[in-house]
């Protein structure tokens, strides 16, 4: 595995006006059927969400937005420093910790995932970094999200990956993230607010383009996709990460389902309060993993989910119960396909010498090496692939899949 320092990370990492517009017959219809399919991206991509082959292996990236604090959530229990740092929050946990060696524990939340990882489903991957190397929570997202060791806001690291794959991708967001831009192959979903139309609208336009093959097509693709989402009765939550993650499992499984897909879950800055707000966040996390995975079914076993952050927090604890804004945190794999039961990873240590700049946790490995790592195992990608993808680092030669 390849290793090392925070600045040498830095170093490898760093290389309106509005149209008129005319409603023609075919724009009228594009426009009906994003609404009625609650989708925001042009009505073309809803063709692209079909596949035939239904045990293609499938991704799903979750971004956790606000820099999760690693050392709350996969605790290094052999570190002796480790409660000299957090004298408070290393006693706030509300039951025993979930121990995965004789090194590292799970946070009590993450119930399901600690099941995982008896199964071989879940691996944490502990002390990684973008290469980011500053403290801004929208740069360091954008900057994970681009996946070239510079920002670029057109241009997403899994868009580049699905361009070169042909393969078919969903945002759950209201716009199409960074990481999924510039690529034909994405579509948007996200639960609409408004009132659905009557069932009597829908047979009025059925009626009204039964001559017309293009667009009776796109109608009836644009209500199958409905019927897949949308629950009987007003559900006021809809936007709630568990509820995004059931709507996702549905959009990929079968016959018809997308390769990958990408959720996102804010709320991480935890500057204050921080062992009640990540108990609430991780098992907000931990539910929701978990209906995707009930979604699934059997395609759980071809999948493999990515859960990243921006960055970590400091390594000593504040003065108001949280951490400020660090450097190394941790990547989640889990899935079916994934090799888990390990923590992969090289560990620094929390000894003062040790720190990056004496107040982070410093990070040992790349977090583009091991997205990397992902692709060239489980989407089979070759080098020159994985150069297009990530032209600044190499994958490591760490088995994560099950069958590569």
């Amino acid at each position: 595995m390849k290793e090392c320092n925070k600045k040498q990370l830095f170093v490898e990492t760093k290389k309106s006006s509005v149209e008129s517009l005319t409603l023609s017959r075919r724009k009228f219809v594009q426009m009906a059927g994003a609404s009625l399919t609650l989708l925001s991206a042009p009505m073309t991509s809803i063709s692209a969400l079909a596949n035939t082959n239904k045990t293609q292996p499938k991704i799903v990236w979750v971004v956790l937005r606000g820099a999760l604090d690693s050392l709350h959530t996969i605790i290094p229990t052999a570190d002796t420093e480790y409660k000299q740092l957090r004298p408070k929050l290393s006693s706030s946990f509300k039951e025993p910790l979930l121990a995965l060696n004789k090194s590292f524990s799970l946070h009590p939340s993450l119930k399901n995932l600690y099941q995982w990882y008896q199964n071989k489903d879940f691996m944490p991957i502990v002390a990684v970094s973008s290469g980011y190397d500053r403290r801004s929570h929208f740069d360091g997202q954008d900057f994970l999200e681009t996946g070239l060791g510079e920002i670029d806001y057109d241009n997403g690291w899994l868009a580049r990956a699905i361009n070169i794959k042909k393969k078919r991708a969903l945002a759950l967001a209201r716009s199409t993230p960074i990481s999924l831009r510039e690529s034909e192959g994405v579509n948007t979903w996200y639960p609409s607010k408004l009132k659905s139309a009557d069932e009597d609208i829908y047979q009025a336009l059925a009626k009204l383009y039964q001559h017309d093959e293009t667009l009776k097509s796109i109608l009836l693709k644009g209500l199958e996709l409905r019927g897949k989402v949308v629950e009987s009765g007003t559900n006021k939550k809809q936007g709630k990460f568990v509820n995004l993650s059931k709507a996702c499992a549905k959009l990929m499984s079968g016959e018809q389902g997308v390769d990958c897909a990408m959720l996102e879950l804010g709320g991480w800055d935890t500057h204050n309060n921080q062992a009640n707000r990540l108990d609430n966040k991780l098992t907000e996390l931990d539910n929701g993993l978990a209906q995707l995975k009930q979604g699934l079914g059997q395609e759980w076993n071809n999948t493999v989910v990515v859960v990243a952050t921006e960055f970590g927090r400091t390594a000593k604890e504040n003065g108001t119960g949280g951490t400020d804004h660090g450097t190394a945190s941790a990547l989640f794999l889990a899935g079916g396909a994934i090799d888990g039961g390990k923590v992969e990873g090289n560990w620094p240590g929390l000894a003062d010498h040790q720190l990056f700049e004496q107040r982070d946790l410093m990070p040992t490995t790349d977090s583009f090496a091991w997205l990397g790592t992902i692709l060239a195992q489980h989407w089979q990608f070759n080098d020159e692939e994985l150069n297009h993808v990530f032209p600044h680092v190499l994958a490591y030669k760490n088995k994560l899949i099950s069958n590569p």
